[in-house]
């Protein structure tokens, strides 16, 4: 299959990134692996090729994967990388050395995995057919490790067929409770990747909920706040000034390229989740080259200024405060804020922009193309019900070019809901739009 044909076959697997139903209302089966166990088994089971770093958390995720990538590549290593979801290209999902797959190497990869698709029980979704593409190329490329995100959760996601030799929770929050029921039970599901004689990386403090991970089979857990930490945490031009402490070291006076206190703690679980891996500190100089050199497209992301234009994914209510905070904090208080939002169901817009709490912010509300999109119109009645002025626009494309339209040079925008809608307004931003 050339890339087209690879994507037309992927779309026509079953997606629950884009299931309009919530969890609660899909067929109730057993959870298992059986199916993604067959299918990489049929693949010589290439996750088994390299060593695994695998990521789960509420927030987080995908920033401390590529932070965690950046340092293993400094230290000299080849590292495949597997987040999802994509901003602007399915390709950004499974990456070589920070570098997206090539649509040619992706449609090599999805045809192997469609070659052994007929002799399977039954057919792998969508996403467990992009991961075992991504386990097999990440063999092919002979990868010295790979980092690899969970999709939902953790137990029984996908990627969960690999034996991690270094487990990673961000955090534990709230999300996802139509599945797992409560936030104790969504602990539970992911110290599911938790493998025996692994070590665990462990961002999460509450000690109701570190007792569910010290309960797991890893060889070491290291908790932060005890084991690693951040020692400071300043605003810097563009960043942060921070300094980290691990098990094996300390880290002072280093620049991260990324904006939001938040990022410090990601930061620092990278940080310790590499020296786990690596078996040894990193060198302070390979630490800052890391950190000044990370990316993470839109995780509070300044693609413009008069009028400021800030891309933020924030999909949860912990995300949102976080990011209210972080604006506050990173920006010199604008006339107004614009806030273009397209949220995807289960999330609720009104919950999302009270955590938000951008005072006498104006609302354009959109939808993005998913088929779990929230209706504009229920965002903007949303806003409208904590007393904000907004209005119901059309695509992301379209809000964010409303939003410019209405912001004076001493204004701001921000767009943000969902990574679906940040990706459309930030393709729309780089063709010229405003």
């Amino acid at each position: 299959m050339d890339f087209a044909e690879a994507l037309r076959w992927l779309d026509e697997r079953i997606n629950l990134e884009s299931s309009v139903a919530p969890a609660a209302e899909l067929p109730r089966t057993p959870p298992r692996l059986d199916r993604m166990v067959q299918l990489v088994g049929f693949l010589a089971d290439p996750q088994q090729a390299y060593p695994v770093l695998h990521l789960t958390g509420t927030n987080g995720k995908t920033s401390t994967a590529r932070i965690l990538t950046r340092l293993l590549e400094v230290a000299g290593l080849s590292v495949g990388t597997y987040t999802s979801p994509h901003l602007e290209s399915i390709t950004e999902r499974i990456a070589w050395n920070s570098e997206p797959m090539d649509q040619n190497a992706m449609a090599a990869a999805l045809s192997a995995v469609a070659s052994v698709v007929p002799f399977m029980d039954e057919p792998p979704t969508y996403f467990e057919a992009l991961t075992a593409a991504a386990f097999r190329w990440f063999a092919e490329v002979a990868v010295h490790a790979a980092v690899v995100e969970v999709g939902i959760l953790g137990r029984w996601d996908a990627t969960n067929v690999a034996e991690a030799q270094v487990a990673v929770v961000t955090n534990v929050g709230a999300d996802h409770l139509d599945y797992a029921g409560s936030r104790e039970a969504v602990a539970r599901e992911k110290a599911g990747i938790v493998k025996p004689g692994s070590i665990l990386v462990l961002g999460e403090t509450d000690p109701e909920l570190v007792d569910i991970f010290a309960a797991t089979p890893a060889e070491g857990v290291w908790l932060r706040g005890r084991d690693f930490a951040v020692v400071e945490n300043l605003l810097a031009h563009q960043g942060r000034s921070i300094g980290i402490r691990t098990p094996g070291a300390s880290y002072e006076d280093l620049y991260l390229g990324l904006r939001g206190a938040f990022q410090a703690d990601n930061a620092a679980i990278a940080l310790a989740a590499a020296e786990a891996f690596l078996g040894v500190p990193l060198e302070e100089g390979l630490v800052k080259e890391a950190f000044l050199t990370v990316g993470s497209p839109g995780r509070l992301e300044v693609m413009s200024h008069q009028p400021l234009c800030v891309l933020d994914g924030a999909h949860n209510a912990p995300a949102a405060a976080a990011l209210g905070s972080a604006l506050v904090e990173e920006f010199v208080e604008p006339r107004r804020w614009t806030v273009v939002m397209g949220v995807l169901r289960p999330h609720d817009p009104k919950e999302l922009l009270g955590a938000l709490d951008l005072e006498g912010a104006r609302v354009i509300a959109c939808r993005p193309s998913s088929p779990r999109a929230v209706p504009a119109a229920d965002i903007a009645a949303a806003a409208a019900g904590l007393g904000l002025e907004s209005e119901a626009a059309g695509s992301p494309a379209e809000a964010v070019s409303r939003a410019l339209a209405l912001s004076t040079a001493e204004d701001a925008v921000l767009v943000t809901g969902s990574l679906y809608a940040v990706g459309e307004a930030r393709r729309a931003l780089q063709q010229g739009l405003g």
